[in-house]
C-alpha cells in the first residue's frame, strides 16, 4: 500500500518538511486547506522531492474551475507529472462564514466543478473546444493567448473528497478517484462509502479497477507509553472537532454514537473546546482512529482499507510522532503487513 503524508503548510517550513517526508520512505505528500494555502507548497515539494503530489483537499466552491485548472495543469507540468488534484466541498458554515462564498446543492455543483475542469483540460490539450454550459458554471472562450496548449505529461487526475453517501457516489461517478475522509471507521467504510462507491461506478459504467480509493487515517502510533498518550489526546481532539459537525453524524450514527453529536456541536459553538475532547472515549479513538505500534497500525490499516483502497494518507493530528515509528509503520503497510484477527 502507498502511504503519504502531510507536509507542513508554512512556507517557511515546507522545504525541511518535505525532506522529512522523504526520509520516511513515503510515495507522496500532500497539502491540507488549513492555515496556509494549498497549492504552494507543492511547488517547494516539488522542486525538494521525487514524491507524488495531492491536494487533499483543495476547496472548490470559492474558485472558478478554470483556477484550479490552470494551477493542477502548472503543478502537473513543474512536477514532471507527479500531480494530482484533489477536491473538497468544506461545509456550508466555512463556505458562506470563512471563505464569504456561496453554498448550493453542493454534490450537483461538486460534480459540475470537475466535469468543467476535465472540458478545460480538454481544450488546452486540444481534443476538444471549450464549450462548458452547466448549470452553476459557463466556459466558452479559450482563446489562444489563454490556451497553455498540451501538457507533456498529460492533464492531471482530477480526485474528490466525500464522507457522506451522495457525495461518494457523486466522486464514483465523475472524479477519477476518491479520498475518504480520515473521520471514519471500519463499519462506514464498508457498509456505507463502498456501497456507494460501487453505485457510482455502476452509474458511470466503471469498473473499480478505473477509479483510485485513497483513504484517509488518523494514526495515533508510538511504542513509548507517554508518546502513545500524546498521540491518543491528538487524535481524539481532532475526533470532537470532526464530531461536533452536523454533516459528519454518519460516522458516528452507523458506530452507535449519534448522541454525542449535539453535545460536541454546543461546546464547539460556546469554544468550550477543551470539554469537547473529554467526551471522546478511547474505545472512539480505536474505532474511528488507528491506535497502536507502527506494525499494529500497518495491520489495522489494512483491515479497514485494503480490500479496496491502494493507498493511504495518514494524520498524525496535535503531536509529532517519532521519525523512526513513522518509518516502521510505512515500511509495514509497503510490505503488505496482513491483518491480524478481526477488522478493527
Amino acid at each position: 500500500m502507498k502511504v503519504h503524508l502531510q507536509i507542513d503548510g508554512s512556507p517557511i517550513g515546507a522545504a525541511s518538511s518535505a525532506a522529512g517526508i522523504v526520509a520516511s520512505g513515503a510515495d507522496g505528500l500532500f497539502t491540507f486547506e488549513g492555515q496556509h494555502d494549498v497549492f504552494f507548497p507543492l511547488l517547494i515539494a516539488a522542486d525538494a522531492t521525487g514524491l507524488e503530489l495531492m491536494t487533499n483537499v483543495a476547496i472548490a466552491p470559492p474558485r472558478s474551475p478554470l483556477h484550479l485548472a490552470h494551477a493542477a495543469y502548472d503543478l502537473q507540468l513543474y512536477s514532471g507529472g507527479r500531480f494530482r488534484l484533489g477536491l473538497g466541498s468544506q461545509v456550508r458554515a466555512h463556505i458562506e462564514k470563512r471563505y464569504g462564498s456561496k453554498w448550493e446543492r453542493p454534490a450537483a455543483r461538486m460534480a459540475e466543478t470537475v466535469t468543467a475542469i476535465k472540458a478545460v483540460f480538454a481544450a488546452w490539450e486540444g481534443t476538444e473546444p471549450l464549450n462548458f454550459r452547466g448549470e452553476f458554471y459557463t466556459h466558452t472562450i479559450m482563446s489562444p493567448n489563454f490556451n497553455p496548449g498540451p501538457n507533456p505529461f498529460g492533464p492531471p487526475p482530477v480526485l474528490l473528497g466525500a464522507l457522506g453517501p451522495v457525495m461518494t457516489r457523486t466522486a464514483a461517478q465523475v472524479a477519477d478517484g476518491l479520498l475518504v475522509m480520515p473521520f471514519n471507521s471500519a463499519r462506514h467504510f464498508a457498509e456505507r462509502t463502498l456501497p456507494a462507491v460501487d453505485e457510482g461506478l455502476r452509474r458511470s459504467q466503471r469498473a473499480a479497477g478505473d477509479f483510485a480509493i485513497i483513504a484517509g487515517a488518523m494514526v495515533a502510533v508510538a511504542r513509548d507509553e507517554a508518546d502513545m498518550a500524546a498521540a491518543i489526546n491528538g487524535v481524539a481532539t481532532l475526533i470532537s472537532f470532526y464530531g461536533s459537525t452536523p454533516a459528519y453524524l454518519p460516522v458516528l450514527e452507523v458506530e452507535g454514537w449519534a448522541g454525542i453529536q449535539p453535545e460536541l456541536n454546543a461546546l464547539s459553538k460556546q469554544g468550550r473546546f477543551a470539554e469537547m475532547r473529554h467526551l471522546v472515549t478511547d474505545e472512539m479513538v480505536a474505532r474511528i482512529g488507528i491506535v497502536g505500534a507502527p506494525e499494529e497500525c500497518a495491520w489495522q490499516i489494512a483491515a479497514r482499507f485494503g480490500g479496496r483502497a491502494t493507498e493511504v494518507c495518514c494524520y498524525f493530528p496535535g503531536y509529532t510522532p517519532r521519525s523512526a515509528d513513522v518509518a516502521h509503520l510505512i515500511g509495514a503497510l509497503h510490505a503488505g503487513s496482513a491483518p491480524r484477527g478481526e477488522s478493527p
